[in-house]
């Protein structure tokens, strides 16, 4: 029995915009002689107590992270590898970016370099970076004549 296949005139556009997209990001990475590189998700969270960074590194060993706090930029560097050393021809789809990467956030003096915490837990890296006690908000309370 024949199906039927409905008509989208632009699934051939999408089609080729990725072909075009993985090919130009191929030949960026050899025309600079170096694999493309790409930037892990980050959101980051502000409260009374502190900063908090949360980058999003499944596939990332900790042990290749390396976090650096100089003169008010925390720096975070590492590199996600392909795991099999098969060709790319091999492959159907690669979609996952793989590569070194680099992360920079200037952040307020309030920041306490000594207490500067960081943990890995299911693919997230969450960098914890508390106030110091002077910044930190204090309540003050009103006398009442």
């Amino acid at each position: 029995m024949a199906m039927l296949t409905r008509y989208d005139p632009l699934r051939d556009l999408f089609r080729l915009q990725d072909v075009l997209s993985r090919n130009f990001d191929d030949r960026l990475g050899q025309l600079n002689g170096e694999a493309v590189g790409w930037s892990p998700s980050c959101d980051i969270f502000e409260d009374g107590e502190g900063v908090t960074l949360h980058f999003e590194l499944a596939g990332v060993d900790p042990k290749n992270v390396d976090i650096r706090f100089e003169n008010g930029v925390l720096t975070m560097r590492g590199e996600r590898k392909l795991e099999r050393e098969e060709k790319k021809e091999n492959y159907h789809r690669i979609e996952m970016q793989y590569g070194s990467f680099s992360r920079s956030f200037s952040l307020p003096g309030t920041v306490d370099a000594d207490k500067i915490r960081a943990e890995s837990k299911n693919g997230v890296l969450t960098v914890t970076l508390p106030k110091k006690p002077e910044a930190k908000p204090r309540p003050i309370q009103v006398k009442v004549n």
